[in-house]
């Protein structure tokens, strides 16, 4: 024991010992950063899996939507055939009709073939019908024929821009479920990316609960999330979701999540303010109508209440004079 004190005691002994913890601390020291993982090495590969996943997700999603979609909505052979035998998309398509028909919701080339193949029979029909009508019945048939035949050809013009007004029809009311309902989408995303979520959970966590509200922004916001999982760079998908509603406030608010992942400023910031300018928008055309009803009351007023008061008022005087009488 006195052996062990007198070694423990030792100057030398200590210093040698020092100088061993010393030499432990600086190897551990400089091999600790070499031998730990890198965290976020280890995360950012976590994220690529998990983007992988839901990449692999939502192809899913969309192969099985595309063939619901064809299924339901695939054109006859004889609508295709008679279309591609006139060439009719060089004539009586462009752009712009492709265009509104993803407006419209009609997507794919069975919406273009349906849309050309009416747009081609139509008239036919149409001048078949009046012909019929004016010149075998004899209806006006006191008219002039150069009058009747004026009518008949007007009845085929109609018959060539009747589709155009149908999916015109179509879009407006499209454009206005999503109006109605974007503000409160906006509302959603907002919470989703405050929360924690990043943009594509967003979107199709909105996709799914704004469904209840319109179907119609539901369908964009999931098909949006499905290109946004394609796409290379999510500003396309954007851009694809502005055109395909055409309405400006959507536009206005891609616009600024292009913005904001192209400078890295917050999305968060951005959302809350045009959610607030949404909401005003929603609420001034709610105003606009309001301010806007009493002029058309007055006629059917004038029309329907008035008679009725008049007679509530002078009916008994009515019956006093001719009982008198």
């Amino acid at each position: 024991m006195k052996d062990f004190l007198d070694l423990v005691l030792d100057p030398q002994f200590m210093l040698a010992i020092l100088t061993a913890i010393g030499v432990a601390a600086t190897v551990f020291t400089i091999a600790l950063p070499v031998l730990e993982k890198d965290p976020l090495k280890t995360r950012i590969k976590t994220v690529a899996l998990e983007r992988e996943q839901i990449r692999a997700r939502e192809r899913a999603k969309l192969a099985t939507n595309e063939s619901k979609i064809q299924l339901r909505s695939e054109a006859k052979p004889f609508m295709r055939e008679l279309v591609d035998r006139l060439q009719l998309k060089n004539i009586l398509s462009d752009e712009q009709t492709i265009n509104r028909l993803r407006m419209a919701g009609k997507r794919g080339q069975a919406a273009i073939t349906v849309f050309l193949f009416a747009r081609f029979v139509l008239p036919f029909i149409l001048f078949a019908v009046a012909l019929f009508y004016f010149f075998v019945i004899g209806f006006m048939a006191d008219r002039p024929i150069g009058f009747r035949l004026m009518l008949t050809i007007g009845a085929a013009a109609v018959g060539l821009y009747l589709p155009n007004v149908y999916v015109s029809n179509m879009i407006t009311k499209r454009q206005q479920s999503i109006r109605r309902a974007w503000p409160d989408a906006l509302d959603l995303m907002l919470i989703c990316v405050e929360s924690g979520m990043s943009i594509e959970p967003a979107f199709r966590k909105v996709g799914e609960e704004i469904g209840s509200q319109s179907v119609e922004l539901a369908e964009e916001m999931v098909l949006t999330t499905a290109e946004m999982s394609f796409l290379a760079d999510r500003r396309k998908a954007y851009e694809n979701l502005g055109a395909r509603t055409g309405l400006e406030g959507v536009k206005a608010v891609m616009t600024a999540l292009i913005q904001a992942e192209r400078y890295g400023t917050p999305v968060g910031t951005a959302l809350r303010t045009l959610a607030q300018e949404n909401r005003d928008m929603r609420m001034a055309e709610a105003e606009k109508k309001a301010a806007a009803l009493p002029p058309k009351l007055t006629v059917p007023m004038i029309i329907f209440f008035l008679p009725v008061l008049f007679v509530v008022i002078m009916g008994p005087a009515m019956i006093q004079i001719f009982h008198w009488q």
